[in-house]
């Protein structure tokens, strides 16, 4: 009878209602869906303005670059500084100066002069971006002083659902809302930065303790040391050297699709780039999917296994994908189901998406100290922006000269072979499975 209360009790502190009935991760929740609501929305309006207000395409991408940029070399400093100071006021703080930045552009464009010039789209937009650095850091190292370490995996799981929410919500509303004015957007946005914060300051988050006081004077040799003291901390754990790496890699893959997408669909496909949801809305979906199958059972499972089979997968996925317009050539009647096949395996891609993404952000929680973790996480996000960057920058150079379904199945191959070399090693890395 005993047993079966420890085992009833077990199973109530997992799934999103529990995670939910929690009240202190219950509103920084809400704040995230709040905060990345205006973020999505700030950085699709600005496309749009950025165009309307010079007609280039060159502004657009010098924008875009302005809004990416701080995201490479800030966030090692707001991890710094989200493990020496409070981490509650810091994401309140970045909200408010972040919703405070938003109402900039259409208080500054009622000045004429300055209404058709880009110049100070681009300095509000890298002030923007700049202060919402601070916020990711401090959150993530936050979360894990919410809830219990088996109710992380759902939490993440919920992360990643407002992550690909948020990012169709906003991709939808934004341009509707800069129809019925083009400023309209930023004051939502701004609106939602003020909730968000709001929610966060009434939230329960405890005080983390300072990693260290500020004992040098030399601030650059103490955030270069404490910087090295992460790397390090990195360095020492095989678990959390691989859950890094594939957290990245996860997030290359995820950028690299959607980079490749409109020459995909065209090229491959063989419909007009603007219909690349065909293969980018199945492959929300099986994230969704994948995020929401992961929180509610993913305690049941062996995130080890889950790691290194979803790395395998994907690189198979991909190449089944390039594979595509192969099939077309060789078997009779196919190319009237390329989409069909497209989408499907688009789908699985998602799916595959999420078993790898959420259990390697778990692991990365649940193997830091909370004194550490905002520096670890800092790391991740320079790496997590870096693989953003890095696909806009080399993947539509690389699709021209071999192709793009070459390119999609060499990434395959890579995936396949590093998840095959990780899975013959995975005991070592892993040990116990620890639930």
């Amino acid at each position: 009878m005993q047993q079966m209360t420890e085992a009833g009790l077990l199973g109530s502190q997992n799934g999103f209602r529990y995670v939910l009935s929690r009240p202190a991760f219950r509103l920084v929740w809400f704040a995230q869906v709040a905060s990345q609501t205006a973020d999505k929305f700030v950085m699709f309006s600005l496309i749009i303005l950025a165009y309307k207000v010079t007609g280039a395409s060159t502004n657009v991408a010098i924008t875009l670059l302005a809004y990416t940029l701080p995201a490479l070399f800030i966030p090692p400093f707001a991890g710094v500084f989200a493990d020496r100071h409070n981490r509650k006021n810091i994401m309140v703080w970045a909200n408010v100066g972040r919703g405070a930045a938003v109402a900039l552009i259409p208080i500054v464009a009622l000045w004429p002069p300055i209404r058709g010039d880009v110049l100070h789209l681009l300095l509000i937009t890298f002030l923007f971006s700049s202060l919402g650095q601070l916020f990711s850091p401090a959150e993530a190292a936050a979360i894990p002083s919410l809830l219990p370490k088996r109710a992380l995996l759902t939490a993440n799981s919920m992360v990643m659902i407002t992550m690909v929410l948020t990012l169709l919500v906003g991709g939808a509303l934004a341009p509707l809302a800069a129809r019925i004015d083009a400023y309209l957007p930023y004051w939502i946005a701004s609106g939602f930065f003020v909730l968000s914060a709001l929610l966060i300051l009434f939230s329960d988050i405890p005080r983390n303790q300072p990693a260290r006081e500020q004992t040098s004077r030399n601030a650059a040799r103490q955030l270069i040391t404490e910087l090295y003291e992460a790397l390090a901390f990195l360095r020492a754990s095989a678990v959390l050297m691989s859950s890094f790496a594939q957290l990245s890699l996860a997030v290359l893959v995820l950028f690299m699709m959607f980079t490749l997408a409109p020459a995909y669909v065209s090229t491959v496909v063989g419909i007009q780039a603007q219909d690349s949801y065909v293969i980018l809305l199945p492959a929300t979906i099986g994230a969704m999917l994948s995020a929401l199958a992961l929180g509610q059972f993913g305690r049941h499972a062996k995130r080890s296994r889950l790691l290194v089979g979803s790395l395998v997968a994907t690189g198979l996925t991909l190449i089944a994908l390039a594979s595509v317009p192969f099939a077309m050539r060789h078997v009779p009647g196919l190319a009237d189901y390329t989409r069909d096949f497209a989408a499907v395996f688009a789908f699985v891609l998602g799916v595959e998406f999420g078993f790898l993404m959420i259990p390697s952000l778990t692991y990365l929680q649940e193997h830091t100290t909370d004194e550490i973790r905002g520096r670890i996480f800092s790391l991740f996000f320079m790496a997590y922006n870096g693989a953003t960057a890095l696909p806009v920058l080399l993947a539509a150079a690389l699709a021209d000269i071999f192709g793009t379904g070459r390119v999609i199945g060499g990434l395959g191959v890579a995936l396949a072979v590093t998840g095959a070399a990780v899975a013959s090693g995975a005991s070592r890395v892993y040990g116990p499975e620890e639930n």
